[in-house]
């Protein structure tokens, strides 16, 4: 009787046709797009800062404190172990790494310290850098950076704590800024029944000592949104007799005893996940106040000016990243006897999502240039202030869309929890919620188009730069002008006219700054009223192999 083969030695689980990890890559050096926009726009004198923070997002390292930070959550420990109420966060060892690479870098300080003119363009490159690899740590830097302006309405409050800041260091410890080697800087606006219209806002502010600018007040409130409670101090909105007036709660008092910022509960988020969001209650909580009494908003309204740019490229670099999980999958996986990579309708796919990148990638570094021309321009200012929010709402109205096609790119693959994908697609819609959800962004820019002319002057000038150097986005232009000049249901047209407004910008700076096979294709498929609404419904006349080696040139 013969004898049978032990099942020991039959090959059950022989893993092929399967692709590498993406790690040890730097994200700059593969990255043609936000290599010539940084030097375009004023700031290639901190490429090496650039391609430095690039390699250390991509080596392995890296990416497994992104996944552990993601994966092992904040937890509030209100009381210590004697009973003493503390309100304290803590964070996985991987959460502080991340803090600590993102201040080492600059992300928050280089828009205010840099030793050239392009700090606004170089904060916005290492943030489209940094939110590839891990998304929570971004707000807490984009928060501290956003800071400075609104601290400088109160002089003596930005002469102590704006060289803390710019300190460039993190100190995890919770401990009185003074005895700190560096702090970082939160934000709590919301209440729960007002949302995005905070002159509903019900906290109020009592002065203990005279009131005014600079005064110290206690606050008596509830706060619903409050991300990253462990920032070392907060500016916040409270109401005094003359109305909402901007306050600065430290976390500790200048007596060195802790203040009363009672973090009642974490919020369990669809993602941001590694960032700490929370409710919390002023209950005699000590404050000063920051500008002019009364004029709190428009006080606070710097620092959303300057979030705002932040949440414009975290988008961008979400999709940056999208596209390279897609790319990398589909150039080490076969199907039909070919590589993914290699198929024709793969590849309109890839090249549709390239686009998207490069499309939004340009958009928010122009405006970020602005950012850093509006001291002395008055053109800047104004471009910068209408354009950060055409950015904001058409860059985060595309990426999850965009993500989502890349996820689909992997199949199944893409959908399990081990890829980055899922990640980025449940961060996806945050950053069109935060600082303003769709509709409040649309409305703003028909409010600066109606309070400050200058800004529908300027924005013209921008989109006709390049009239004439193709038909489709001439045509744009003329449909664009033609909304602009209506007068009738301009509120309840607000979106159409926002994503024209940021359609024709993008085709505008593609045509004058992007190779012609990008700028060719982005103007048939996104100008063009004929065009496909899918991805990968791009003409056949499109360079696609032009247009997938510029965004992803190693793969050839």
């Amino acid at each position: 009787m013969a004898s049978r083969k032990p099942m020991a030695s039959l090959a059950t689980h022989e893993v092929t046709n399967q692709p590498p990890p993406l790690e040890d890559y730097n994200l700059y050096e593969l990255d043609p797009v936000i290599q010539q926009a940084l030097a375009r726009e004023g700031a290639g004198w901190a490429a090496d800062q650039a391609r430095a923070l690039g390699g250390e997002l991509g080596s392995t390292q890296v990416i497994e404190w992104g996944r552990l930070a993601n994966t092992h959550l904040p937890e509030l420990r209100t009381f210590d172990r004697f009973g003493h109420r503390i309100d304290e966060v803590e964070f996985h060892p991987a959460y502080h790494e991340l803090m600590a690479l993102a201040m080492r870098h600059g992300l928050p300080t280089v828009a205010w310290t840099a030793p050239q003119p392009g700090g606004h363009v170089v904060h916005t490159a290492l943030t489209y850098l940094f939110i590839q690899i891990e998304q929570g740590v971004a707000c807490p830097m984009a928060m501290t950076y956003a800071a400075i302006p609104p601290l400088r309405a109160q002089p003596e409050v930005a002469a102590e704590w704006e060289p803390r800041i710019l300190a460039g260091t993190y100190d995890p410890r919770c401990i009185p800024a003074p005895e700190k080697a560096g702090v970082t800087i939160g934000m709590a606006m919301t209440e729960k029944q007002g949302g995005s219209d905070v002159r509903t806002n019900s906290t109020r502010a009592v002065a203990l000592d005279g009131g005014g600018p600079g005064a110290a007040y206690e606050l008596t409130g509830h706060k619903w949104f409050c991300s990253a409670p462990m920032c070392d101090g907060f500016l916040t909105l409270a109401n005094t007799d003359k109305g909402q007036s901007c306050f600065f709660v430290p976390r500790w008092r200048p007596d060195g005893t802790r203040n009363p910022f009672l973090i009642q509960r974490l919020k369990d988020k669809l993602g941001n996940r590694s960032n700490a969001s929370s409710e919390v209650e002023y209950h005699g909580t000590w404050a000063q106040m920051v500008g002019e009494e009364g004029r709190g908003v428009r006080t606070i309204l710097d620092m959303v000016q300057h979030t705002r740019l932040d949440t414009s490229v975290a988008p961008a670099g979400m999709m940056r990243q999208a596209l390279l999980q897609a790319a990398h999958h589909t150039a080490h996986r076969s199907a039909f006897a070919n590589l993914l990579f290699r198929q024709p309708l793969m590849r309109n796919v890839l090249a549709d999502l390239a686009l998207e990148v490069e499309a939004a990638t340009t958009l928010v570094m122009r405006i970020a240039r602005a950012f850093d021309e509006a001291a002395g321009d008055e053109s800047a200012r104004a471009l910068a202030r209408i354009g950060i929010a055409i950015a904001k709402f058409w860059n985060n109205k595309r990426a999850p869309g965009q993500i989502y096609e890349a996820m689909e790119c992997l199949g199944g693959a893409g959908y399990v929890e081990e890829s980055p994908l899922p990640r980025l697609f449940r961060e996806s819609p945050l950053n069109s919620i935060w600082e303003g959800s769709g509709n409040v962004i649309c409305l703003d820019v028909l409010r600066a188009m109606r309070r400050e002319p200058l800004t529908t002057a300027v924005f013209l000038e921008e989109v006709t730069r390049a009239r004439g150097a193709d038909r489709r986005l001439d045509g744009a232009i003329e449909r664009l002008k033609a909304l602009l000049g209506g007068t009738d249901d301009q509120e309840l047209r607000a979106r159409q006219l926002t994503e024209q407004m940021a359609l024709t910008l993008q085709g505008s700076l593609l045509v004058q700054h992007a190779p012609a096979a990008v700028a060719d294709a982005f103007c048939a498929s996104r100008l063009d009223p004929e065009r496909g609404f899918s991805y990968g419904t791009l003409p056949p006349d499109v360079q696609f192999d032009a247009i997938l080696q510029r965004a992803l040139p190693h793969l050839g």
